[in-house]
Formats: structure tokens, sequence, C-alpha cells
């Protein structure tokens, strides 16, 4: 049951990180301190339960906190071995540990264990750490707060940094909390509802000072040519910029991207200062560990032309990656990591907006909103003093850190689908639905393309957050909206990765009823939708320069003359045959093109269900209910296909056991002779 004291940490936490005024996703921690009984002893036992390593502050439950014994953590003290090996005293955390389960401690546990409070804020607000960051920081804390909140020069996170503000709590009895130089915010008090009220006034009095004292177009005057382009220009040209971006981002390793293009990151581009500021770099080290020591800034004025812009986005990678590898070259040693690679986090596009990236969305979303908040730094205290982050050393120092290297082994393997981002077309029911739940399950981020928004948004919520999976409409016979889905994908995740060509229909009449209309129909679907979905998708995959793979759910009717189905069975054979001439034209590109040829899929599909399924039942002479199985008594099998069979099948084919397969046909039919491929 959990006791009173965390479910007031826990309350007080989430409202903090709920407004993002306060602090960062993932960034900042909050404690308190209580008594509980020792179930060995009997006694009770004074403990601290602080916010884990790695945890949101918004979204913490219990499960979040880590919760250790206060004696045994301040016993730490005499053991501590000094600053050049505190590193060894997040380990020592271990041996201070109360109960089972929680969250790993992170290395601003002494802070919160050393300071002499029963409630302790650390927070990462964009007022905060306008002030942190500013040249003369320790003058501006004085001005505005008085002596209620003192300065601490900069001090990388650490055992150290505990020490140094338990001391300045103790020899400042009359302040509520300091700014950390180049870092944040730290508050306290003796009930939660204090602390929280002293982490706020800090926030809101350094917002009023800002907005009060600040100048105006601390960024400079609007830079001609590189204001911001209409929106549906400028979304166009970023989902046309967006996969030549995603595959030099991906250069070391594939990523996933976030396109932002919020008024606060297109003011900052447009600005005269752009170039100067962001080689400054971000400061916090909650900023700069997710968006990398400095963005990649094209150096073109908004209306340069698509062709243009990809030129002269790949010669900055190319300078940006000898930038970084020199960066790296200046301050490691033996002890340091090995480089984990040189490619840009964060792409910024006068005009256009800011492309971010990471091993998933979610972590490119949150790298963007992390460059946001930089973004508001930079602006607050470039408007009231100058914008001076910590130097280039201690960024190096923090973002090698060893602890930082550990933190980064203990995260789970990626699952096999990882960055890869997939588009299914007709995903909202039966086999495009089974598809997408299953690429989604393996780790890919899934956009669910279908002829009805509703449903396809219905299953895109059903699989997760639109850190997972959108849903587009998209009907496949028209060309616009075809490119428009393709777009969407783009700009949602960063680019594509995997096709599947999934939506059909069929109309079941023999071949004196079947109508001009019925076959324009099914090939306008099948054919023809096919065509324009791969053709679109094509051109993303070539400017990514990533490979990838395109997916046709053909059918064992491509091969197999059945009674009564001229039209589908004509069109499934076209796009079969188009499997050959993509994997045959695409394949110098790395772009895998497959086939799989089900049989009838009966049971939750949206064909069998819209009366194909009554038609095909009345041909064979059987009740529709009872067409599964008989479909699955003619199979060598003996066996009913199910959606979830073919979705196996996709998966199998985009998976690394086969990445040297293409121009195949894979059936999924328990064993149709008459349709063995030959």
């Amino acid at each position: 049951m959990t006791n009173e004291t965390v479910a007031s940490l826990i309350a007080r936490s989430n409202r903090l990180g709920a407004d993002k005024r306060n602090t960062n996703y993932a960034g900042g921690n909050t404690s308190a301190k209580g008594t509980e009984r020792d179930p060995v002893t009997g006694e009770d036992v004074e403990l601290l339960w602080v916010k884990g390593s790695g945890g949101d502050l918004g979204t913490l439950a219990e499960k979040g906190l880590a919760v250790l014994r206060l004696d045994r953590m301040r016993a730490l003290v005499d053991v501590y071995p000094g600053l050049d090996r505190e590193d060894e005293m997040v380990a020592a955390f271990d041996y201070c540990l109360h109960g089972k389960g929680g969250a790993a401690p992170s290395i601003d546990t002494a802070m919160h264990g050393l300071v002499d409070a029963a409630h302790v804020d650390h927070l990462h607000p964009d007022s905060g750490i306008a002030i942190a960051t500013a040249a003369d920081g320790e003058k501006l804390t004085a001005d505005i707060f008085g002596d209620k909140v003192v300065w601490v020069p900069w001090r990388r996170p650490g055992f150290q940094l505990g020490l140094d503000i338990a001391e300045i709590k103790k020899q400042n009895p009359q302040a509520i909390g300091c700014i950390l130089g180049g870092h944040g915010i730290t508050s306290w008090g003796e009930t939660a509802e204090e602390s929280e009220a002293n982490s706020l006034h800090i926030i809101r009095t350094a917002e009023e000072y800002i907005a009060a004292n600040g100048r105006e177009n601390p960024f400079g005057a609007a830079k001609a040519g590189f204001g911001a382009l209409g929106e549906g220009e400028r979304r166009a040209k970023a989902a046309a910029l967006a996969p030549v971006i995603r595959g030099l981002a991906s250069a070391d390793k594939p990523q996933v991207g976030h396109f932002t293009d919020s008024a606060e990151v297109l003011d900052f581009l447009g600005s005269e200062r752009l170039d100067e500021l962001a080689a400054l770099g971000t400061s916090c080290p909650d900023h700069f560990l997710r968006t990398k020591v400095k963005p990649m800034v094209l150096d073109l004025p908004a209306d340069a032309s698509i062709e243009d812009a990809k030129a002269r986005l790949g010669e900055l990678h190319a300078a940006y990656r000898e930038d970084y590898a020199a960066y790296y070259n200046r301050y490691a040693d033996g002890a340091s990591p090995a480089m984990r690679g040189a490619d840009p986090a964060i792409v910024l596009v006068p005009g256009v907006g800011m492309f971010s990236f990471g091993k998933d969305k979610q972590t490119a979303r949150v790298a963007g909103e992390f460059y946001v908040n930089a973004i508001n730094v930079m602006r607050g205290a470039e408007a009231i003093s100058t914008y001076a982050p910590i130097d280039e050393r201690e960024k190096f120092r923090i973002e090698y850190w060893a602890l930082e290297e550990a933190k980064l082994a203990r995260m789970p393997k990626p699952k096999p689908l990882a960055t890869r981002i997939a588009l299914v077309t007709g995903a909202a029911s039966g086999i495009g639905k089974a598809i997408a739940e299953r690429l989604a399950a393996e780790g890919a981020c899934v956009v669910i393309a279908d002829l009805d928004l509703e449903k396809a948004q219905a299953v895109a919520a059903e699989i997760g957050s639109t850190d997972v999976a959108v849903g587009v409409r998209a009907d496949v016979t028209n060309e616009d909206e075809v490119e428009a889905a393709i777009n969407e994908a783009v700009l949602a995740f960063g680019g594509l990765d995997l096709v599947v060509n999934n939506a059909g229909l069929s109309l079941s009449k023999s071949l004196l009823e079947t109508t001009v209309k019925d076959w324009d129909l099914q090939h306008n679907v099948m054919a023809k939708g096919s065509f324009l979905v791969s053709r679109a998708a094509a051109r993303v995959l070539i400017d990514q320069e990533m490979g990838g793979d395109v997916v046709y759910i053909s059918s064992k009717n491509s091969v197999f003359a059945g009674p009564n189905n001229i039209a589908y069975s004509a069109t499934k054979a076209d796009q079969a045959h188009q499997v050959r001439l993509l994997a045959a034209e695409l394949g110098e590109h790395g772009v895998k093109v497959n086939g799989i040829n089900p049989d009838g899929v009966v049971r939750g599909s949206g064909i069998f269900a819209g009366g194909w399924g009554a038609k095909r039942a009345a041909v064979y002479g059987v009740e529709e209910e009872d067409l599964g199985k008989f479909y699955a008594q003619r199979t060598l099998l003996k066996r009913e296909v199910l959606p979830e069979n073919v979705a196996n099948a996709v998966f199998a084919l985009c998976s690394a056991d086969l990445s040297h397969t293409t121009g195949l046909h894979i059936p999924v039919d328990a064993g149709v002779a008459a349709a063995f491929l030959r």
C-alpha cells in the first residue's frame, strides 16, 4: 500500500512534470524523506524516495522511485574518495537501497539525500536555465531573487554537487533554492506543498523578470529570404527533404525522425543570429545528451530549390561529421568510450522547420522538444544578458561519461524491426490490420492507410500512441491521395522503409456477368493502386539510400485458375508481375520487392464480409459460414488461412533472415497444389 509521503511525492511530481515550463521530458527529479517500519527489525527507519534514473516526472508512478535508507546514504560522506573518483559513489547507492524492486538510483540521488530538507525538487525550466546560462548569471540571480535563491557555479552532476548544495542550504537558512550554473534549479521545503511552491516561485519569477526586462528581438532582426514559407509549401518541402535528411542522419545507424515547424522554431530559423547561436550548442546536460553538441544548419534561403537543398545538405553532412570527429578527438583519452556516431541529431532548415532523430519515434520527438527548450533558453539568456553555455570540454565529459555509457549498455535489446517505418494500405481491417499489428509488435513505426480515415485512426490508436502508429486516409486509386499519404508518413516518422500493398476488393462474377465497371474497379484498386503506392514510396526509398522493402499481398489466384473470378484473378496476376518488374528495377537501390500469395482468408476479412464470401460459397455450393472450412479441406495441410498467417509471412520477408531475397512469391495457402509456383 502506498504511504502518504509517497503519494504526495508522486502527485507533486506529476503536477510539476505536466507543465513543460517547469521541466522537460524525463528531466529533473523530485524526492521526499519519511519513515517506514523496517520488516526485519520492526523499528521505524528513515527513508529517501527519489525519482529513479530515466523516469519522467509527468508520468511518474511508485515503481519509478528509488528507495534508500538515509542513514546508510549519509554515511557515504565518510567514505567519499573525492572529486576525481566521485563516479564510484553511484555504485555505492545500491548498497543503500531499501526493500526490493523500484528504479535504479540516478546520478542526482546525492543532491536529494544530503540536502537537509524533507522535500527537494531539481528541475530544468527554460526560464531557470536562461538565468543559469547567462554570462552574468550570478549577478542576475542576486538581482532577481535577493538572498532567497543562491547561485551555484557549474559543476557536473554527481556526489560533489550534492555536497555543495547541502552546504549552501546549511549556510543560507533563508534560501528556498538555488540556480545551478549552466544547468537548472534546485529548491526545497519542509512539506511537499512548500517545496512545490518554492519551485514554482523560482520558475515564475524568472519568467516574469525576463518578460519585463528582456530586450526585443534577442535573436536579431529577421534575415531576408529565411522567413517561414506558407504552411502548404513548407510542409511539402519538408516532405521532399525529409528522406534525404533521414538518410544522412542514419549514416552510422538507422534513425527514426520527427518534424517540428512550431512558431518558436521558425522564428529562430529566420533570424540573423541563427548560425552564431546554433554553433554555441545547448547547455543543460539533459539537452545536449539528446540533441548532440550542436545542430546541423542548412545555410540556404527558404526558397532554395529542392535539388539545391539536397545537394547542399550532403555537403554540410560531410562537414558536420568531420567537425564532430574533431571534437571527439580533441577531448577523448584512453579511458573514453568509442565515438558513438558522428551524424547530427538535429537538422535545421530555414523557412521549413526542424528535423530531429533518435532510435525510435519517442526519442526523436523528445530530442526535438529539447531543442525547442534550448531555443527558449537562448532567447531568455540573450534577452537579459549573453548566452554562455558550459564549455565544450565539459559537454564532452558528460556525453562520453562512463556512467552514461553504462546507462546505454543497460538498455534492452532492440526489437527486430526497430527504426523501420512501415506503411500498410487497406490496414483498417482483415489482413492489413493483422500485418500492421505484427509489424508494430516487432518494433516498427506503422502508418495505417485506409479509405476510411476514422477506422484507420481507430486501429492506430489500438496499436499504440502516435509514437508507434498513425492513421491516414488513402484512396489508392487517386494519385494525389497516394502522394499525400506517403508525405504524411514521411512527416510523421521521418521517412519510409517498408510498404505493404494490401488494399483490395473482389467481385465474384463469371466472364459474361463481369462489366467494364467491375473490371476497372478491381484493376484501379489493386493493379493501378499498387503501382501508384510503389512509385510514390520508391521516390522516398531512393532518396533515403537506406534500402527497404515493398511487399505485395497478391493471391494464389495470380497463378491458379478458378471459376467466376476473371477480374480479380487477372488483377492479382498483374500485381504478381509488378513484384518481378520492381525487384529487377529497384534492386540497385537496395530495395527488396516480394509478394505473398494467400488462399482465401475468410475470418476477419473485409473482402469476404462485404459479400464476396457469400458469392464464393454459392460457387462452391457450401454455406457461407462453412467457407473457411471448405477452403481448409482442399489444402494439403487441411488448415484454414488466417490474417495472422499472412502477417507472419510479411514479417519474415522484412526481417534480417531474408535480407538476400527479392522477387519471391511466398504461398500462404496451407498447400494448394494447383497454385504451386513453377
